[in-house]
């Protein structure tokens, strides 16, 4: 069976989850079609595909023509939460699974049974037309559609998911809603020794950062706050000699060192796997609090301690986790900021983040701020015991877990030679 596959481009997560999903389909033709922040994850990951066929050379109508030919030659396709994708494949009659880790996060401006009706009376003569008919819907919207139109939905969970899956049976809406425990790459994450020797003292785990607003040159304040912070982590904390930075913006010639007083920090992007084994043999581990990221660490037994909030999406994260020692110990902008009142909305709340993270860089005062409440919440992590640390990620798993992924995927698409 040819599977097309593509992931939404905002960040490493969903293209990381797409990447845990195709090592389960091995025994399958696999075709990654994407640009972007997905495609860079790819091309790190390229043992994950059988093709990759990445589009941004070919923008607008000859890339969409690029993914319609593909579709038309694939039998299957999953979409990790790749709204476009989704709807393309449902035009070309290809049955589509809907992978989604955020499920619980989209923000609906009209009811669940209005949406539900436009993709019941959808057109499907053309994309264009498919198009035009759900064009009131928000980006969020549209990818709750997604899940309406697909075959079948697999929902990582998370607190509100199952809610929103309830909500969705009660309406007789759409496709099955398949609940999961981690979307991650679990063969990676079983074969990652725990017990190497660590070549790092910290790990600060930026992400993919890029998304419809960040991008590593525009709206890249949070990334400028993080280069000015960086030598300052080195001169504050004797204990990090050798520091590993792991993220997007340190892709190919953005890759450098920076050494202060004899210690020094390594910004880098590894390979996934690389970065896993990064993750389970240095002791202390900063993240930008992603999901996928933050489940990785918790199957490998670390505690992580949260940076501050890159996006609209983080914010919410740290909100829905906050009875945890991880939601309650990460860091956030309201440290700096406590009486700044963030937009409650996607774009307009990831707005406010840039404009916030550039007031912290370019303020000498409001940097001292940031500098000296990290280093608290900083400070508190390094304390915590080893049982403490052991209870945080007993917590989260506890929260977090559900049905394995590769159970769920086994009983929806069908077997190698099925077909």
């Amino acid at each position: 069976m040819r599977i097309v596959m593509g992931a939404q481009n905002c960040g490493f997560g969903p293209a990381s989850e797409l990447v845990a999903v195709s090592r389960l389909l091995s025994d399958h033709e696999r075709v990654f079609v994407g640009s972007g922040v997905a495609a860079t994850f790819t091309r790190r990951n390229p043992d994950a595909f059988d093709t990759i066929r990445e589009i941004e050379a070919t923008r607008g109508r000859a890339g969409a023509e690029l993914v319609d030919d593909l579709l038309e030659t694939g039998d299957q396709v999953v979409s990790v939460m790749d709204a476009d994708l989704a709807l393309r494949s449902v035009i070309a009659r290809r049955p589509v699974v809907m992978v989604d880790s955020l499920f619980g996060f989209w923000r609906l401006g009209r009811p669940l049974a209005r949406i539900r009706d436009l993709c019941a009376t959808l057109p499907r003569s053309s994309y264009v037309a498919a198009d035009r008919h759900l064009a009131a819907l928000s980006s969020h919207e549209r990818v709750v559609a997604a899940h309406l139109l697909a075959t079948h939905s697999v929902v990582q969970n998370f607190p509100g998911v199952p809610e929103r899956a309830a909500e969705f049976a009660a309406l007789g809406a759409g496709s099955a809603i398949h609940l999961t425990g981690p979307i991650i790459d679990l063969e990676g994450l079983r074969n990652t020794p725990l017990d190497a020797e660590p070549e790092y003292d910290l790990l600060v785990n930026v992400g993919g950062f890029k998304n419809f607003l960040l991008d590593f040159d525009v709206n890249n304040d949070y990334l400028r706050l993080l280069h000015h912070w960086i030598p300052d982590l080195l001169r504050d904390w004797p204990r990090f000699s050798r520091v590993l930075v792991c993220g997007g913006p340190f892709d190919g010639h953005r890759e450098r060192s920076v050494s202060v007083a004899g210690r020094r920090a390594d910004c880098r992007l590894l390979p996934q796997r690389d970065l896993l084994r990064a993750v389970a043999s240095t002791p202390d581990y900063l993240l930008a609090p992603g999901l996928t990221a933050l489940h990785e660490s918790m199957v490998l037994g670390r505690l992580p301690l949260g940076i501050h909030e890159q996006h609209y999406a983080h914010v919410y994260t740290l909100r829905r986790l906050g009875g945890t020692l991880f939601g309650r110990n990460a860091g956030r902008f309201a440290d700096v900021l406590p009486h700044h009142r963030l937009p409650e909305d996607d774009l307009a709340g990831t707005a406010a983040l840039v404009e916030i993270a550039g007031r912290v860089q370019e303020d000498e005062e409001l940097y001292s701020v940031f500098r000296r409440t990290f280093n608290e919440r900083i400070e508190h992590y390094v304390s915590l015991t080893p049982a403490r640390r052991r209870h945080g990620v007993e917590e989260l798993r506890r929260l977090l877990g559900g049905e394995p992924v590769h159970e769920v995927l086994a009983r929806i698409l069908p077997p190698r030679g099925s077909e």
